[in-house]
C-alpha cells in the first residue's frame, strides 16, 4: 500500500488570501485508488523551505505530489525547489517550449520571454503535458519514491490529475484492485465527547476505521474501509454502520451529502406541511439554508430586530402562525448575555409552544451554524414524533 504527503505551495495561502481546494481534490483522488494520505503540508514561496519540506516529505513518503509555483515568474519556485530536491540541473525541454506556444497561439497571445522558465524541468524529470494550461506539470522518480508537481491553478491541476496521475500512480505501485470507502453519519445535539463515551470502542478498530469529526451543533462519524472493491467495502463497513446506528438512534439526522436542512425539509415536504421561520441575531441563515429546498409556498422567513424580550418574540410566533397559516413557527435568539451567547429556540404548531434555552461560548463564528443545527433539530425531532404517529 503506497503512502503519500501534500505540499501545497504559496505564499497567498499562507496569508489567507486564497482557499486551497486542490488538496481535497487530490486527497479524493488518491482514496478512491487505495492510497493512504497521512500529511497535508503548506509552504511559502521559499526555494530553501521548499526543498526542506519535500526531502522530509519523502523520507516519510512514497508519494509527495506538489501544487503551485510553476508559473513564469520569478517568485514560482518549484522547479528550482525540486531540482535542489534530487541535487539534479533544471534543463530546457524543446517539446514542453513547443507545448506552450501551442497554448499562447491557440489563445492568439503573444508569450513573454520568462515564459521560457515553464519549459525547464529537473534533469531526472518525466514531463507531463498540460492540455489545458501553459504550466507544464512533471513527475520524478527515485527507486520507490516519486515526485508529482502540479499546477496550482484548480482547473488545470484537476484535469492532470485525472488525465495522467491516477493512471500512472496505479500503475507504478500496482493499485488497480484497492479502494478506501468512506461513509459518514451525522448526527446533531450530542457533543464529541458523549459520541466518544458511547462508541470508544469501535474508534480502536483498525479495518474499517472508525473516527469522530466535530462541528458546531453537529458531530459526524465517519466510517472508512480500505478494500479491492466498493463491494467488498461496503461488506466490510455494514456491521460497523449498523452497531453506530442502533447506539446513536435518535440522534442521526443523515448520512453522507444530507444536511440537517436538506432532511427537515424533505420531511416537511413528505408531510405537506409549511413552516414559518423568524430569527434575530442569526443573519437569517436558517431560511436561507431551508429555502435552497424549500419553495416559498412551504416556507416564510423573517429576520427581527435583536432588541426584543421572550414575550413579545412569542406573541409574534403566533401573529405569524395565523397571518402566514403555517403548520410550525420556528423561532430562534441569539442574542450577547454577559460573556456568552444565549440560543433561545421555540417551536410553535397548532397546539402548543416549545421552548429550549442554552448558552454557547464558543468562536463567534461559528454561533450561527451552531443555532442553525439546535434549532433545526426542535423541528426535526417534533416531525419525527409526528410521522411515528
Amino acid at each position: 500500500m503506497a503512502v503519500a504527503e501534500i505540499v501545497t505551495i504559496g505564499t497567498e495561502l499562507l496569508l489567507g488570501e486564497i482557499q486551497d481546494t486542490n488538496s481535497r481534490y487530490i486527497a479524493r483522488a488518491l482514496r478512491d485508488i487505495g492510497v493512504d494520505l497521512y500529511r497535508l503540508t503548506t509552504v511559502g514561496d521559499n526555494i530553501k523551505r521548499i526543498t526542506a519540506t519535500l526531502q522530509e516529505a519523502l523520507m516519510r513518503a512514497d508519494v509527495v505530489i506538489t501544487t503551485g509555483g510553476l508559473g513564469p515568474t520569478v517568485d514560482d519556485p518549484t522547479r528550482q525547489a525540486v531540482a535542489d530536491t534530487f541535487n539534479v540541473e533544471l534543463v530546457f525541454k524543446d517539446e514542453l517550449w513547443d507545448q506552450i506556444l501551442h497554448r499562447f497561439t491557440y489563445y492568439n497571445r503573444t508569450p513573454t520571454e520568462n515564459n521560457k522558465r515553464q519549459a525547464y524541468i529537473p534533469a531526472n524529470a518525466i514531463a507531463i503535458r498540460n492540455e489545458v494550461g501553459t504550466a507544464p506539470a512533471f513527475a520524478v522518480e527515485l527507486g520507490v519514491k516519486t515526485l508529482i508537481a502540479l499546477p496550482g491553478v484548480p482547473r488545470e491541476m484537476e484535469h492532470i490529475v485525472d488525465s495522467f496521475v491516477v493512471d500512472y500512480l496505479k500503475e507504478r505501485y500496482h493499485l488497480e484492485d484497492e479502494i478506501i470507502l468512506p461513509w459518514v453519519i451525522h448526527t446533531v445535539s450530542l457533543g464529541e465527547s458523549s459520541i466518544d463515551e458511547i462508541i470508544g470502542e469501535m474508534e480502536k478498530l483498525n479495518n474499517p476505521t472508525v473516527g469522530l469529526l466535530a462541528h458546531p451543533g453537529q458531530t459526524d462519524v465517519r466510517v472508512t474501509a480500505k478494500a479491492r472493491s466498493t463491494e467488498e467495502a461496503q461488506r466490510m463497513m455494514e456491521p460497523v454502520l449498523q452497531e453506530i446506528r442502533e447506539k446513536l438512534a435518535e440522534n442521526i439526522f443523515g448520512e453522507n451529502e444530507d444536511t440537517i436542512q436538506s432532511v427537515v425539509a424533505a420531511e416537511l415536504l413528505r408531510q405537506n406541511r409549511t413552516l414559518c421561520v423568524l430569527e434575530v441575531g442569526t443573519e437569517a441563515l436558517i431560511c436561507d439554508a431551508l429555502s435552497e429546498h424549500l419553495s416559498p409556498e412551504s416556507l416564510f422567513g423573517q429576520l427581527l430586530d435583536i432588541d426584543i424580550t421572550h414575550e413579545t418574540f412569542k406573541t409574534l410566533m403566533h401573529e405569524y402562525r395565523d397571518k402566514k397559516h403555517a403548520d410550525f413557527v420556528l423561532g430562534v435568539m441569539l442574542t450577547p448575555k454577559e460573556e456568552n451567547l444565549e440560543l433561545y429556540v421555540a417551536l410553535l404548531d397548532a397546539q402548543n409552544i416549545q421552548e429550549y434555552k442554552r448558552f454557547y461560548g464558543g468562536p463567534s463564528g461559528d454561533a450561527g451554524r451552531w443555532a442553525l443545527n439546535v434549532g433545526l433539530d426542535q423541528i426535526r425531532t417534533k416531525l419525527k414524533k409526528m410521522k411515528g404517529n
